[in-house]
């Protein structure tokens, strides 16, 4: 067990699990030393991962879907959590809440621009489906490399709204330029924000992504009961932001589990029909090219958390 070294991908969002297991013990505890690597989108980390330079990544299942329609051999082995997308908008725009109904908020958009992170992130699919659903033609969707750029494009009117993580609308909260429009839990349900994911050829190391598993529900747990003490941990790692920052985002968005369960799966494969639809992929991927759930079931087997929510901090 002593020197398993694993080479993580992760992204800059703070409710995934990596930064407490960065900052923590919980990987060394089982016996495992990391690397990890920043990647400024899901997409980039399936390049590196179809580069050979991964061993897991932290990621959205659209890149994940459509690297598997591209021939990569992945496998979406855990979750960590659901409803991770939101939309914010300035804070003269009416939120859904205020609106009558969908239609209504997406029709204060006309002719105006959403920012969302790369085409055929989590956030983009989202985004699209969303308007392809109301048919809203009349509303352009804008694509930035970075989602810490999404908030400056805010600022300086260069899109009307964005949707991104629950950091977005802790940041538009924070900073004053704009706020929640629209809650995670009101645009695809149950839908599965990130997955712990690996190259097939790496479930041959069935123990060691075990462990890893083991690490990542421990930290899945650790946030849903002690959220304070987590933040404090994200905080630290991180450098970039306070404790009450992290916090708020956790709340916004409060859904954590290393689960895959069928809700998550089913809301998955929603995504291969419009990933298919958007002509994002060039066929329906199957549920099985998707999901290895052998190990989590192992690590995870009573119900899941996701719709249990987290302690009440205040």
């Amino acid at each position: 067990m002593e020197g398993d070294t694993i080479r993580i991908g992760h992204l800059s969002t703070m409710y995934h699990t990596a930064f407490l297991l960065r900052g923590s013990d919980l990987l060394a505890d089982q016996g495992i030393a990391a690397t990890w690597t920043l990647f400024p989108s899901g997409p980039d980390i399936i390049s590196a991962m179809q580069a050979g330079t991964l061993d897991l990544g932290y990621i959205g299942l659209p890149p994940v879907i459509i690297g598997i329609d591209r021939g990569l051999e992945l496998a979406c082995i855990a979750g960590g959590h659901v409803e991770g997308t939101v939309i914010v908008a300035g804070r003269s725009t009416p939120a859904l809440a205020e609106c009558g109904s969908m239609q209504e908020f997406l029709a204060q958009f006309a002719k105006k621009t959403i920012g969302t992170p790369p085409k055929g992130s989590i956030h983009d699919v989202i985004v699209r489906e969303l308007l392809r659903d109301y048919g809203r033609t009349d509303v352009a969707v804008k694509n930035y490399p970075w989602a810490d750029f999404l908030s400056d494009a805010l600022g300086t009117g260069e899109i009307a709204a964005a949707a991104g993580t629950p950091a977005l609308a802790a940041t538009a909260h924070r900073y004053g330029n704009a706020r929640l429009a629209v809650p995670p839990d009101r645009l695809w349900p149950f839908n599965p924000s990130y997955g712990i994911v690996v190259m097939r050829e790496m479930l041959k190391k069935a123990d060691l992504l075990t462990r890893f598993l083991t690490a990542h529900e421990t930290a899945c747990e650790w946030i849903r009961h002690d959220p304070a003490a987590c933040a404090d941990v994200v905080a630290r790692t991180t450098g970039m932001v306070d404790p009450a920052f992290v916090l708020e985002t956790y709340r916004i968005s409060p859904k954590y589990c290393a689960a895959l369960p069928p809700e998550y799966i089913a809301s998955a494969m929603k995504f291969v029909q419009t990933l298919h639809t958007l002509g994002y992929i060039s066929r329906p991927v199957g549920e099985g090219e998707i999901f290895e759930r052998s190990l989590i079931e192992e690590v995870h087997k009573d119900p899941h958390h996701y719709s249990a929510g987290i302690a009440d901090t205040r």
